[in-house]
């Protein structure tokens, strides 16, 4: 049976951990569905991954959208989730409606996530949830403020865990669904969870949450590079160059007909 929002929020009651992953093509969606992921997320991640940029900043309302969609060919069970790629909700309100609502109305999308906490930001995302469209809040480390905050760790000082927190708490407000926790602390992960009534994803944010989420990359080992708190369950770049070496040398070799 298809995943739905209430159903997750259902779970956090329930204890019932949610395992995330994030996906950027058919083939791969197809695979997670059938393995029985959650939740899948259209990260703007793919920006990297998928597309090559150095970071999510380039990738456009357009690519996810693309994206989406064949990403929600391939899913049948799992929540789909799709991200709002930097500067398709921060210029205005309005024009974060109207991002949204796109991927509403062109994908199989069943909500949408965006990044932030700060008080234009909620007031944004209350919009977009009274338009009717259900969102995802994501604090901590947010990567389309990737030159302003870097990668590291957020909210290791006291000042910056409490404002975390607080971002949390106004989020929860303006309705969203869940909450992405990523690159913060274990200890102020396990306290927003234990604090806030929705469930809460982490990423590189401890044990503590209401469930799970790496880029799958990552997990299958096709990445260049990747967080420490990313295990890496096979190495699908070496496993994928001794095929492609093998097929080269049949051809070379005449051993295919």
């Amino acid at each position: 049976m298809p995943v739905t929002i209430a159903q997750i929020q259902k779970w956090k009651q329930q204890k019932k951990t949610i395992a995330a992953l994030t996906a950027s093509d058919y083939a791969i969606a197809k695979l997670l569905d059938r393995a029985g992921v959650d939740l899948i997320l259209v990260g703007d991640s793919l920006a990297m991954v998928t597309l090559g940029y150095k970071n999510t900043l380039p990738v456009t309302l357009d690519d996810m959208i693309r994206h989406a969609q064949a990403v929600g060919r391939g899913v049948e069970n799992a929540l789909l989730i799709v991200d709002l790629p930097f500067l398709s909700y921060q210029v205005s309100p309005e024009e974060a409606l109207r991002s949204a609502g796109r991927i509403f109305k062109e994908t199989e999308a069943k909500g949408i996530k965006l990044e932030g906490g700060y008080p234009e930001m909620v007031s944004t995302i209350r919009k977009i949830i009274q338009a009717g469209m259900p969102v995802m809040g994501h604090v901590g480390l947010t990567p389309q403020s990737v030159h302003q905050i870097g990668y590291r760790v957020q909210g290791k000082l006291p000042k910056a865990a409490n404002e975390i927190l607080d971002q949390a708490k106004a989020l929860v407000d303006a309705g969203i669904f869940a909450l992405l926790l990523e690159n913060i602390p274990t200890d102020l992960a396990t306290k927003i969870t234990e604090l806030i009534p929705v469930p809460t994803i982490g990423i590189g944010a401890g044990k503590g949450c209401d469930g799970q989420i790496l880029v799958t990359h990552d997990v299958l080992g096709l990445s260049d590079w990747q967080p420490s708190f990313a295990r890496k369950y096979v190495d699908l770049q070496a496993v994928i160059t001794d095929a492609v070496q093998q097929y080269c040398q049949d051809i070379r070799e005449n051993v295919i007909d």
